[in-house]
Order: structure tokens, then sequence, then C-alpha cells
């Protein structure tokens, strides 16, 4: 088997910068600033203060609460602030900065909001959580006390306080791009749950690729936008910079009931899930001829099973962490895949090798290499261009073991089964070779 291992980069476990899914946050109608306005005043908040933001980022182990965006009554002076200038009660301030907008920046410039960063390490800040297969979720909120003055960009100085102020509302980032909606199949029957996003700038003269991604049974929930905040799967194709590179629909179904299981058997939920998809591409102007599919766990597993009944629907699949019975996968010879799984996986490991060996006999040219998983996004970057000049359909990763799981954490089956999309859906470049397969 060829190896091609990028080197391990100290820290480059989180592999995804914290500022990869900067969005401008979408305001409230100015009915409910208003009222937000007065309650602040209500709580005797300093008058100066007409809003507090919560901020949200999902990363790859799912939603976090990263930033509170505070609006001031004038522009506020960037360089005059520090961390120190707040305190968040819980958390710790790791960087004060003015901006223009409800939305973290790489750098500050002056603005009515000043945008106060939070640690990701803080055990507040994690607000979805994968527990013994069931999702947890927790709301972004806070309170914020202004310790030191804040200088207006005029001159003005607001002086410091120690009345704390919560925060009144949050802003999601990208994962509020989203809109929510229901399909009721007239095949099946079946009612499904599910989110689309729609290109900024959609017009409905061009045409446009799309992207199905599917969530693993831990995600499982009646909830429909969890899908959205369990991890990168489905937001990724929507950032900002993703979408400067590749305007698309990406579509995320949320599943409340199972859909696929070990015996490589599906329900009537895998031929809803095509309806819908079919249902989408026919409101809007879906290029057919770029249809994409993916999915984590058990997503990965409807990706195969739709590619084993639908071979001529998608023109390439990302699979991640998934498993098939290897005597079905024939339909799949031809087709362009993408597939990461980790050595250390108990089950989707060795499924996955028994799938692609199935796939090289019936004539499948696969190419492979085993990836360490703290690597960079550089190396990441590099690694997949080298896999994809080789020009096979399949593309085999594996990610090796002890590479995959977070220190402190348990590496064993599980572990490594679960950290494989955590890692996965950061990798620029394999998104990239997605979007360039046409069918």
């Amino acid at each position: 088997m060829n190896s091609s291992t990028p080197k391990h980069t100290d820290g480059a476990q989180k592999v995804h910068s914290r500022r990869k899914f900067l969005a401008t946050s979408a305001g409230l109608g100015a009915v409910l600033l208003i009222a937000a306005n007065a309650a602040l005043c209500a709580e005797g908040a300093p008058s100066h203060i007409k809003d507090v933001v919560a901020i949200t980022q999902v990363f790859g182990d799912g939603q976090k609460f990263t930033a509170i965006a505070v609006e001031y009554d004038k522009d506020i002076e960037t360089a005059k602030l520090s961390a120190s200038t707040f305190e968040v009660k819980g958390r710790r301030v790791v960087r004060a900065y003015a901006n223009t907008s409800a939305s973290p920046a790489e750098q500050g410039k002056n603005g009515r909001y000043v945008i106060v960063e939070l640690s990701l390490d803080d055990p507040d800040a994690r607000l979805y959580g994968h527990e013994k297969m069931s999702a947890t979720r927790k709301t972004a909120k806070a309170a914020l006390i202004q310790r030191g003055p804040v200088f207006t960009a005029g001159g003005d100085a607001y002086a410091a306080s120690a009345k704390a102020v919560a925060t009144r509302r949050v802003a999601n980032l990208v994962v509020d791009d989203f809109v929510q909606r229901e399909y009721k199949d007239p095949k099946t029957g079946d009612l499904l749950r599910y989110n689309l996003f729609v290109p900024r700038n959609y017009d409905k003269n061009k045409s446009y690729p799309l992207v199905l991604f599917m969530h693993d049974a831990g995600a499982t929930s009646t909830r429909t936008d969890t899908t959205l905040v369990q991890g990168l799967g489905a937001v990724a194709w929507a950032s900002p910079s993703d979408q400067a590179r590749h305007e698309s629909f990406v579509l995320a179904p949320q599943y409340s009931t199972w859909v696929v299981n070990d015996k490589s058997e599906a329900s009537s939920y895998l031929d809803t899930t095509i309806d819908l998809l079919d249902f989408v591409a026919k409101q809007y102007n879906i290029d057919r001829n770029r249809l994409y599919t993916t999915g984590q766990s058990g997503g990965a597993m409807m990706s195969i099973a739709m590619n084993i009944k639908y071979p001529n629907l998608f023109a390439a699949s990302f699979i991640v962490a998934g498993q098939w019975d290897a005597a079905k996968v024939q339909p799949l010879v031809g087709q362009k895949q993408w597939i990461v799984v980790s050595e250390g996986d108990l089950k989707a490991y060795p499924g996955q090798n028994a799938v692609t060996a199935a796939l090289e006999k019936g004539g499948a040219k696969v190419s492979r290499a085993v990836w360490n998983g703290r690597s960079s996004p550089a190396e990441f970057d590099a690694a997949v261009k080298k896999m994809a000049a080789e020009g096979n359909a399949v593309n085999y990763v594996a990610l090796e073991k002890g590479s995959v799981v977070p220190p402190g954490e348990s590496d064993d089956g599980g572990g490594n089964h679960v950290n494989t999309w955590r890692i996965a859906y950061t990798i620029d470049a394999i998104r990239d070779w997605v979007f360039a397969q046409h069918k």
C-alpha cells in the first residue's frame, strides 16, 4: 500500500482556525432592537450600551460560544481596547477590539461594535455535546462587565461600570444562514425536516451545484438544526470562504429516527431523502451534473447506499468513517469517491478496507495514503494535491492511529470514530476536489 504521511505539526489539533467561518451576523428588526435596548436600560446597564449579542461558531467538535458583541451609541476607538477592558463571568477574555458589524474579524477597526473574544478552552465554551449516542445542547448566554474605560473615536470616554449586562440575543455564524423546513414525501409518507442553505446572491438564471450532507446516528433529533451544530459536515460548505470559492446550495436533512444500520439495511428515509433532493432541485436552478453527497458514520453509510441504489445520481462522494457490506458495492465501481477513515476505528476501518478491496477487484483504480491527523492545513492541502494528481476515481485516506484523538481523551475505537469527522471536514482541499468533479 502506498503511504503518504504529512509530518506532525505541534498544536495542529486545532486545524480549523476559529475565524474560518466569519460571517456578518444578521440584526433583529427595529421592534426587537427597541425592546432589547429598553430591557438593557431597565436592568441599569450604561446608557451608551445599546445591545449585547452572544456569538457562536461551529468547529469540528461542535458549536461553541466564542465571543460577545457589544453595541455602543458611537464609534469606538479600537486601539484603546484590551482584553482587560471587559470581564465575562465564568469565561476568560482573550481579545477585545472594535468593528463595524457584530461579528469577529482578523483585525479591529473603529465602529459601534466591540467584539469581546472568549477562550475556546473554557468549560462553558462548548454548547453541543455528544454523550452515549445522544445530543445535548446549551444556549449561549453570559453576563459582561465593562471593567475599564471605553473611548469613542471622537475622544469621549465611557467610564467603567460594575454593573453586569446580560446578553440579549444570539448570532450563530453560518448556522443562521440556513433555513429550516419540512418535507412530506407523497411516495413514502415520511415527514423529513431539513436545513437548506441558499447562496446569498442566488440568481435563478444561473445553475448551482448542491451538496447533500447526512449526519451520524448520534445527532438524531427532532430539533431541525442539530445537524448544523454537531460539527462541520454541513456548515463547512456554506462558510463565506467556501462560498467565495464554490457558490453552492447545501442540503442537510435532520433525521429523528434510524435510516441505516450495521447490517447494511436502509429504511424508507433513504428514498425520502432522494425525493427531497429532487424536490429542492426543482424549486431552484440546480445543476444535476454537479450533485454531491457526503456524510459521517451513518451518513457516510447512507451515501454508500444511495450510490448503490442510484449509481448515476451523484458526481462525487465524500465518505467519512463509513462502512457497508462489501458484497453489495459493485455498482460503486467507476464512481468518484474520497474516503477518510481512522486506523483506530475498529468498525469503519476494516469495513472500508473490505469495500475498497472489492472495488479494486471490480476494476476501480484506487489511490491510498496514510495521513497524520495532526497535520497542519498546509500539509493536508499538499497531501490532497499529491493524491489527486494520481487521477484515480477512488482516493482512500486512513488517519494514522495515535494522531486522531485529542490529548486527554480515550484513544479507543469510539474515540477514533467520532474524531475522524472532527478532522476530515476541516480539510479544505478535499472539498475543493469534490467541486472539481462533474458527471
